[in-house]
């Protein structure tokens, strides 16, 4: 019975690891645009682009408005990890407005995000508490 329960595990972690290496697959070097339109069919603008890099992580999130860019914001990652080391956020005018970094568990949850004002000085805090039921 034990050997059926960690055959069992074990595919299952095989069919997981494999279903999310496809979805990262698919974003491999792409370019998402979304476009947002009245419910009356007009005025029809662009939204926002999300760009992603060759191993399939987002890169770059642009949220734009009808004078232009409104915001936008840069991931930045430890070497080949998925998980996001620093994200850099950005104004209408494209100068930086909030920096964040992240630590995170063994598990890859996030453990603490440090906000820091673009002169490098710590503006907050925020830490990550888990419990499970």
């Amino acid at each position: 019975m034990k050997k059926i329960i960690a055959l069992l595990f074990t595919l299952c972690l095989l069919v997981s690891c494999a279903w999310a290496q496809s979805k990262h697959e698919k974003k491999k070097n792409l370019v998402v645009k979304e476009w947002r339109q009245k419910a009356d069919g007009k005025d029809k603008f662009f939204d926002q682009q999300i760009t992603y890099d060759p191993q399939g992580r987002k890169i770059e999130d642009v949220e734009y408005a009808s004078y232009g860019q409104k915001r936008r914001t840069v991931y930045e990652y430890d070497g080949d990890s998925r998980l996001v080391k620093r994200e850099v956020e950005y104004d209408d005018k494209n100068h930086v407005v909030r920096i964040r970094k992240f630590e995170y568990n063994a598990d890859g949850s996030r453990k603490m995000q440090y906000n820091y004002k673009p002169n490098g000085t710590l503006i907050s805090v925020r830490e990550y508490e888990y419990t499970y039921k």
